[in-house]
């Protein structure tokens, strides 16, 4: 079925509300998962999700922002990566303009969720628009004129720290320490290290060790580091290695020394890193995170053999596409 839904030109080219979103989110996927392994091209996924520019529902739209995020993860060293920004904008501002900024009464739950990821998604796509939103939004929020819905305010924070500077660096780190409250706490403390500035960044990271942040929520903190791009992947990895040691005393065994493993090897799409981490765990043992640094060697592998079988055909298909 997985072959059949996936490779049919026909409902590609024919996509529409007349499927159900259950088949609607099932060809996605589909085709998502055979472009992963190679039996099907990433420029057929391409076309295939610009033509969701229509879609409404919460948890079809949310798969394809996560498999965006994937591919976002191998092109964003690249020269097409502004490119793929503008697509995932195409996707998605109109949806945005639809579904509003502002709470409504005839909101169900999936709407504020939908709300909250268009944000944070056109956000980080370089949506002028959202991104002055945000910022005036932000403005207002820290001079008491009005607070930002708690539905939006994490991509808010998120949009205004990846499109800052040190000014909102220190604006949002000052929101964090004048709060007791931990989901407060938590909405910035994983957007903090985010932003475009190595500087700020190693900041951040030294902040995720610091006696301000919860020994249980430091991997989160630095996973928002490595989230930042490719430069601060390598510079999140950097930090990991030089402090090992602490990170092996305070987690060594439990669930959340594997995520720090995960998220700060498994996105590298560079077989020199895959290397560096293969040899760096076998010179510093972590038996209880065997199968997490195995994992994240494996989809190293795969996302570098990814990249080489569709890197040249996906620019060119951004280029024939406009964008």
């Amino acid at each position: 079925m997985l072959f059949v839904r996936g490779q049919s030109s026909g409902i590609n080219a024919e996509y529409g509300q007349a499927l159900s979103a259950a088949d609607r989110l099932g060809i996605q996927q589909d085709l998502f998962a055979l472009a992963k392994a190679g039996y099907s091209s990433t420029a057929s996924l391409l076309t295939m999700m610009g033509s969701y520019v229509n879609e409404r529902n919460y948890v079809v739209l949310s798969n394809i922002n996560s498999n965006l995020s994937t591919l976002g993860g191998l092109f964003n060293h690249l020269p097409c990566y502004d490119q793929f920004k503008a697509m995932r904008r195409k996707i998605f501002s109109k949806i945005l303009e639809e579904v509003g900024w502002e709470k409504k009464e005839s909101d169900g739950h999936t709407d504020a969720l939908l709300r909250s990821m268009l944000i944070g998604t056109l956000g980080r796509s370089g949506d002028t628009q959202v991104i002055e939103q945000c910022m005036s939004l932000f403005k207002t929020h820290l001079e008491g004129g009005g607070q930002i819905g708690a539905d939006i305010r994490g991509s808010v924070y998120a949009t205004v720290r990846g499109n800052g500077g040190e000014k909102e660096y220190n604006e949002l780190l000052k929101l964090f320490s004048e709060t007791d409250l931990h989901e407060e706490r938590d909405r910035i403390q994983r957007v903090i290290g985010c932003g475009p500035n190595s500087e700020l960044r190693a900041q951040a990271l030294d902040f995720a060790l610091s006696d301000k942040v919860r020994s249980n929520d430091t991997p989160f903190v630095i996973s928002g580091v490595a989230q930042a791009g490719w430069e601060a992947r390598n510079e999140t990895w950097a930090f990991v290695k030089n402090k090992y040691p602490v990170f092996l005393e305070r987690y060594a065994g439990g669930f959340l020394f594997k995520r720090l493993v995960q998220t700060t090897c498994a996105d590298f799409v560079d077989m020199e890193k895959y290397k560096d981490v293969e040899k760096f765990f076998s010179e510093n043992k972590a038996p209880s995170a065997e199968r997490a640094i195995k994992q994240s060697l494996e989809n190293i592998k795969l996302r570098c053999s990814w990249l080489e079988r569709d890197g040249e055909s996906v620019a060119q298909w951004f280029k024939d596409h406009g964008f």
